[in-house]
């Protein structure tokens, strides 16, 4: 699909009245939601897998600790699996309320198949992830799934302003979000991430910060969306899919304003983006980051506090 096409149609709906409502049967019929188990598969692999890794590298244990998420989405696969491997709690937050029983069902059944990964990734016994994961898929309704998982859900919700104690959750994590918000917020979320970890606490947060329309539109590159102005860009981005442009050092100076330290920084620059970089266009508004890194598309980063 052209990028055009893309880019006007989510424009429509972000404004339309039952917009979001229609982009959501949109996504499951047609878009990035139509390969259910794959979409599973891939946010238990590529996003919580990873994500337990580095808590492993930073002796960060998951059994018994509390959880921050920001942005919850249709179904909550990385507190399920968080769950599974014995956290605590988990208070996941969004600013709309998506999220679905039965995709939540869907999705648990799908997870019975990474059993053996998470109990692997979270130090303990497969016996006990799977005497969880019976509780939870016995689970027949929302309340029910929410208490067994001791999620605590959010929705509609702020997560710059969560509620909670100070100093009373040991890991605030998110996926794919921090590039879909305003950079104030970002600042915001880091201040009240600040305020709500206990001391040695973790932020541990997974940005795609690349053009999304190049995952609809392959001629394309991840980094187009910097060829345009501010004012132009406004054109084509969206509330329902509202993309910062923000680089990754951006992401871990935000944390660093905040007062949090940086103790893990995963990014490096695309080799392909690398060698055609001169004949990319580039505003002048971000002329003033290396070539390194306005072709670093992703960063992985855990922020200490």
């Amino acid at each position: 699909m052209d990028w055009r096409i893309k880019g006007i149609i989510q424009k429509a709906l972000s404004v339309a009245p039952g917009g979001r409502a229609l982009n959501s049967w949109l996504q499951l019929r047609t878009g990035g939601l139509s390969s259910f188990d794959a979409n599973v598969d891939s946010k238990v692999v590529a996003d919580w897998l990873v994500l337990a890794d580095h808590m492993r590298v930073l002796s960060t244990p998951i059994a018994d600790r509390s959880f921050l998420e920001i942005g919850t989405g249709w179904f909550p696969t990385l507190p399920v699996c968080f769950y599974l491997g014995g956290a605590k709690r988990c208070a996941t937050y969004d600013l709309h309320r998506l999220l679905d029983f039965d995709l939540a069902r869907r999705m648990v059944l799908r997870l019975e198949r990474h059993l053996p990964a998470i109990a692997t990734a979270a130090g303990c016994g497969e016996a006990a992830v799977r005497e969880r994961f019976a509780a939870v898929a016995a689970t027949t309704t929302l309340d029910a799934f929410l208490r067994c998982t001791g999620i605590d859900y959010h929705a509609p919700s702020d997560a710059t302003a969560t509620g909670l104690a100070s100093n009373s959750v040991d890991v605030v994590f998110s996926n794919s979000v921090l590039e879909h918000v305003p950079a104030a917020v970002i600042d915001a979320l880091m201040v009240e991430t600040q305020r709500v970890l206990q001391r040695g606490g973790v932020a541990i947060h997974s940005v795609n910060c690349g053009d999304h329309y190049a995952y609809f539109d392959r001629s394309i590159t991840q980094v187009h969306y910097l060829r345009f102005t501010e004012p132009a860009w406004r054109l084509w981005n969206n509330d329902l899919q509202y993309q910062n442009r923000l680089r990754a050092d951006d992401f871990i100076a935000s944390a660093e304003r905040a007062g949090l330290r940086i103790v893990l920084n995963r990014q490096k620059p695309r080799a392909e983006l690398l060698a055609r970089f001169a004949e990319l266009s580039i505003a002048a508004e971000f002329h003033r980051y290396s070539k390194e890194q306005l072709c670093t598309t992703s960063v992985d980063f855990v922020a200490a506090a």
